[in-house]
């Protein structure tokens, strides 16, 4: 008979976990290795391309590809992103350059009270959520506007600045929230 300790509270008397774990870590490194593709210096370059075409940094736009497994098809702007406070303020000339150099995307703003239209090159407007909005309320909105652009919503952006904007995103099941201060910065 040999003598065992008995395990305390909360074991559930199954194995031990850091058994064999230096083979588990090189299969799983090489399993994960051998899954990765290596994409062709021609992919690269077309990718490159259009994150140039979308003014985001390689790193961003290809960090997206790779989180949604597709192409980046539009942006959703916050009033705050683009700096419109009253109906009568024009775009920041920064921004408003950065907005006509997009190719092939849509550019949609949501908009806080008291604005109601957005001022071009933007594509289209839709009032912004409450902060008094709840989570499904939030969601909802948000994905209404998606599905009124006929696009899935892991192809869209949103660009923003405030948390309740991070919300938003994470709400409406984007690819991804970028601030405002980020998006129109100059990228080498």
């Amino acid at each position: 008979m040999t003598s065992r300790t008995l395990p305390g509270i909360g074991h559930n008397n199954g194995p031990e976990l850091d058994a064999n774990l230096g083979w588990r870590r090189h299969a799983w490194a090489r399993a994960r290795a051998e899954l990765l593709p290596t994409l062709p210096i021609e992919v690269v370059r077309l990718r490159v391309r259009r994150a140039q075409e979308l003014g985001l940094p390689y790193r961003t736009y290809a960090g997206v590809r790779a989180a949604t497994g597709r192409d980046v098809i539009g942006f959703l702007f916050s009033s705050n992103a683009l700096r419109l406070l009253r109906q009568t303020d024009a775009l920041p000339p920064g921004h408003h350059a950065r907005l006509a150099a997009l190719v092939a995307a849509d550019r949609v703003a949501i908009l806080q009270p008291p604005l109601t239209q957005a001022p071009p090159p933007l594509d289209a407007c839709y009032p912004a959520p409450r902060f008094t909005d709840t989570w499904p309320a939030m969601r909802d909105q948000i994905a209404a506007i998606i599905r009124s652009r006929g696009r899935p919503a892991d192809g869209y952006i949103l660009i923003g600045e405030t948390a309740s904007e991070r919300d938003w995103a994470e709400a409406g099941r984007t690819a991804g929230f970028l601030t405002g201060a980020r998006y129109f910065a100059p990228h080498p």
